[in-house]
């Protein structure tokens, strides 16, 4: 999910950064259709928004997705292949989908800890980074609604590939409302794994800790088990996993390959 940081030190940054601060106040019209067409550009559904729940939506991934899911996919497969696959010669870089990236995180989940998972996340997301990445990221961000309003901004089109289509909302962050929250529509990591614990162990989890204590700008995720959808709200302090509610969700009995139905709490968010 850290994707963020790689256009903070791309050519393209400080125009978006401009764009930001000139629509930032007016919230014009230019700026939403600037997050409309960044929110449907990859879906192939004809009606452009994703597909109805118990259905899986199709995306047309272009280059840019594609490196993204190779980029990870590689990293993670460091952690998830067995040595019989780790023997066998490496796909090519854009021979990686959607499917191979779920299958990848997937395999990182079986036989290690809820703790376990999440530290191989945070390792993959600390091997993408160039050094000093997130003591820069500090300087650049300090926790200033600016900054949660920002990183809310891009977070829409940036983490397309990932989640899918998204929209930046008003939420309420220590009593003062402000836009820096982002509405998933239809999660689309959720939707390919049909996985309780991976949405929470190697996504919500690792991306609340990565943003909250390596960049120091708080961040809270609250997934929607009932319809798919997810709410990230920056600026936010998350709750200790023990007080969220998803530490007593329980498996997506019909669709989770490897759900335990008879288990009130998916087994997969327990420590062990």
């Amino acid at each position: 999910m850290v994707l963020l940081s790689i256009p903070y030190s791309s050519p393209s940054f400080n125009n978006y950064t401009t764009f930001y601060h000139s629509q930032r106040q007016s919230q014009s019209q230019s700026q939403r259709r600037y997050v409309k067409i960044g929110v449907r550009c990859g879906i192939a559904e004809p009606s452009g928004e994703p597909a109805p729940l118990g259905q899986k939506t199709k995306y047309n991934d272009g280059l840019f997705e594609k490196a993204f899911m190779t980029l990870f996919a590689r990293k993670m497969e460091n952690f998830g292949a067995t040595k019989k696959e780790s023997d066998q010669k490496k796909k090519g870089f854009f021979d990686y989908d959607y499917h191979s990236f779920v299958d990848v995180s997937r395999k990182v989940m079986q036989g290690r800890s809820r703790l376990q998972q999440q530290q191989v996340v945070r390792e993959v997301l600390m091997s993408m980074l160039p050094p000093g990445a997130p003591a820069q990221f500090r300087k650049l961000f300090p926790p200033t609604q600016w900054a949660a309003e920002f990183n809310a901004a891009i977070t829409v089109p940036f983490f397309f590939w990932l989640v899918g289509p998204s929209e930046v909302v008003e939420v309420e962050v220590d009593g003062v409302k402000q836009k820096s929250g982002v509405h998933i529509k239809k999660c689309r990591y959720l939707e390919n794994s049909g996985c309780v614990g991976m949405c929470v162990n190697m996504c919500k989890i690792p991306t609340q800790d990565f943003f909250t204590n390596e960049f120091g700008l708080p961040l809270t995720m609250n997934p929607n088990f009932e319809d798919m959808s997810c709410e990230m709200i920056y600026g936010r302090v998350p709750p200790p996993f023990e007080e969220d509610p998803v530490s007593k969700q329980p498996c997506y009995a019909n669709i989770c390959t490897i759900a335990n139905p008879s288990s009130n709490v998916c087994p997969k968010l327990s420590a062990n």
